[in-house]
């Protein structure tokens, strides 16, 4: 599929893709060999992997996947995995094998799983050991046809036996893939690496098509604010604990990253505050990505002043809005500065990337990247003046080709070669940006993206619920967290039971903090339910 007219490529970064030579990302990990060979590229808990070990081994699996599983290039593979080594070298062999991406989240509930495998259309799946009873239940709905399972500890414990007949071990496929003749991506620029999926307004999925030069692109634009002297190529050790299946982390700690020769320290479980605490001990850590939630929880922990930040040179936030307070507490004891971005899924996803070293602004988030053009609009489309809020808009080389499967929701999202970021928004003089609210119902916790109807959606599958409105009010912690509004058929039903019943269809962020039980909700004349009453209310109330 050739670049749309909404995604002109700019003459910054397509000179240095010409430069570059590549013809997909895959080329970005050959590249790190001939320059970094040896050199550690991701170590999770005890293991590492070289980057010389991950091109051998996301090769030897891309024969694999196109050998013995017979995929051919262009169709779809689903990766459902927390963060792990195997998770990078599934990356780079799907990739090398010339197929597309479908990162999906592990946590997921088979209801949001069997979504996003059933409009991807993907045939085959790469998933943790521990998702398989979920994945049987799903899979004929679905045309998953070969499975590729792991375990956390395939590694260091390698399993190769299974009796079933359309499942692989994950190991078993590294070492038969290695007997199989060689192959390429015979894929373009143009076409696609990954399918992302993002929530919509509508309550259901879908697919941001981003291409390899859209990545790579973004990759090139993300890079661009590491100046001469900022950090090391082939030197750095970078901490990355979100997750790989989230774009952010797909984009900057696993291409970017090799792109760089940075070295990747995986966290599975960030959560575990210990463990993290304990890799952050245990590596001389000179960069970190993380989200407000995520720093706030490392203060908290009693061991965090033990940690060595001396080294730290900086910190980037993204996913969620950074709260100013929590960046003072943070320079305060370690030292390093935290920095925000801003971007989307559509963007693959970075507009804006700040360092410690670029061009700051108090309040601001920063100054979009290379190539990027941003303006903000009225509601009749018209451009404000600078200074004044109006919906983002966005134009560049990293901006997606459309949704997978849905044009009239890709034409909706688009306005004259524009993306349509549903992000309230000020860009002053200068062109740095803030971002003042959001015009879409979304809301953010903790860095995820959780549209009202897909809660809504989940909530109304219980018969003794009649109505309800999902809502994100302020969290100190989270960003935001979602407070439900419901009037019910059944008046025995208890808030424990409701949120119970979230916990079966929807993945753990998703899931209310708050319920409230009220006999009638507000609505319109016509009828319709009026979220934007009930979420001022709760937001004031907070």
């Amino acid at each position: 599929m050739s670049t749309p007219a909404h995604s002109p490529v700019g003459t910054i970064v397509s000179t240095q893709l010409a430069q570059l030579g590549h013809t997909s990302l895959a080329d970005v990990l050959t590249k790190a060999c001939q320059d970094y060979a040896d050199k550690p590229a991701f170590s999770c808990g005890m293991d590492t992997l070289s980057f010389n070990d991950l091109d051998a081994k996301a090769d030897a699996l891309a024969r694999y996947l196109r050998g013995p599983l017979g995929l051919q290039p262009g169709e779809r593979i689903a990766i459902q995995l927390p963060n792990l080594l195997q998770y990078t070298i599934s990356i780079f062999a799907a990739l090398k094998a010339g197929l597309v991406i479908v990162n999906t989240n592990p946590q997921y509930t088979p209801f949001e799983t069997r979504h996003q495998f059933a409009d991807s259309g993907a045939r085959a799946l790469i998933v943790l050991d521990k998702l398989l009873p979920m994945v049987r239940k799903i899979q004929p709905e679905t045309q998953i046809e070969k499975l590729i399972v792991t375990s956390m500890d395939d590694m260091t414990q390698p399993v190769f036996e299974s009796d079933e007949a359309d499942l692989t071990r994950f190991m078993l496929a590294l070492r038969e893939g290695a007997q199989q003749p060689a192959v390429s991506p015979e894929q373009g620029l143009d076409d696609l690496a990954i399918l992302q999926y993002t929530g919509g307004t509508t309550g259901v999925s879908k697919g941001a098509m981003l291409s390899h030069r859209n990545i790579l692109s973004n990759v090139l634009q993300a890079v661009d604010v590491i100046k001469p002297g900022d950090v090391e190529y082939g030197n750095e050790v970078r901490v990355s604990p979100l997750p790989l299946y989230h774009i952010f982390a797909f984009t900057a700690n696993c291409i970017a990253s090799v792109f760089t020769g940075f070295h990747s320290i995986l966290i599975t479980n960030p959560r575990d505050l210990d463990g993290m605490i304990g890799d952050l001990k245990r590596h001389r850590i000179t960069l970190l990505t993380g989200i407000n939630s995520l720093f706030v929880s490392l203060m908290a922990h009693p061991d965090f002043d033990s940690i060595d930040f001396s080294h730290l040179k900086w910190v980037n936030s993204g996913g969620a809005p950074l709260n100013t307070e929590i960046a003072r507490r943070w320079f305060e004891r370690t030292g390093s500065v935290v920095r925000e971005g801003y971007g989307l899924t559509e963007t693959s996803p970075v507009v804006v990337a700040s360092t410690a070293f670029t061009p700051y602004k108090e309040g601001f988030i920063g100054k979009a990247v290379i190539d990027t053009e941003m303006k903000t609009v009225d509601d009749d489309g018209q451009e404000t003046p600078r200074g004044e809020p109006g919906e983002l808009l966005i134009r560049g080389p990293q901006v997606m080709q459309g949704y997978w499967q849905r044009p009239e929701a890709t034409a909706e999202t688009f306005a004259d070669g524009w993306l349509k970021t549903g992000d309230v928004g000020v860009i002053d003089e200068e062109g740095f940006l803030k971002l003042v609210d959001r015009k879409k119902d979304m809301i953010l916790v903790s860095g995820f993206n959780v549209y009202p109807n897909e809660v809504e959606d989940a909530v109304m599958r219980h018969a003794g619920i009649r109505e309800c409105v999902a809502v994100g009010v302020p969290d100190e912690k989270k960003g935001e967290s979602i407070k439900l509004f419901v009037s019910l058929h059944d008046p025995k039903l208890g808030q424990a039971e409701i949120i119970a019943h979230c916990r079966e269809h929807l993945t753990g962020y998703k899931v209310p903090s708050t319920v409230e039980i009220r006999d009638d909700l507000p609505k319109s004349t016509v009828g319709k339910l009026l979220r934007r009453v009930l979420r001022d209310e709760a937001r004031a109330a907070s």
